[in-house]
């Protein structure tokens, strides 16, 4: 199962429970968006992983992959937020769930295409949106709490 279909199950898992108002299995939204920044992040650094890498990778390199990933999209955060201002904070937290889902459909293209986009960002681009959309979800759910 690819990273993507984990991500695509967390979202849905999110989705349903947004719906049904119910969470029967105990980890809740919370847990669900930091397990969608956790596979984004995975996702990213296997992007960066050559096809003949050994199965072992090198610890150190995976530390600097991990760094730079969260740093490019922290960065990628604060460039938007001064650029759209703090707008996100007025938005629900199930648009989140939809611009994630959005982006995963998107990525599934991308794949399915054997990477190749005709217009729009690539995969990276997608997955690092995805990890901003659930750091904004994340901190809308503390100021709800």
């Amino acid at each position: 199962m690819s990273l993507t279909d984990q991500i695509y199950i967390k979202a849905s898992r999110i989705r349903s429970i947004e719906e049904k108002k119910e969470n029967k299995i105990g980890e809740g939204i919370w847990d669900e968006y930091i397990g969608i920044f956790n596979y984004s992040l995975l996702a990213l650094v296997q992007l960066e992983i050559a096809q003949d890498a050994p199965l072992e990778l090198e610890h150190d390199w995976i530390l600097a992959q991990y760094d730079h990933h969260v740093s490019e999209v922290r960065e990628l955060m604060l460039a938007k937020n001064h650029d759209y201002g703090e707008a996100w904070r007025s938005m629900r937290i199930s648009t989140y769930t939809d611009l994630i889902l959005m982006k995963i459909k998107r990525i599934r293209q991308i794949e399915d295409n054997d990477g190749h986009t005709i217009v729009s960002e690539g995969l990276a681009a997608n997955y690092r949106d995805m990890m901003n959309y659930a750091i904004f979800a994340l901190i809308r759910l503390a100021e709800k709490n």
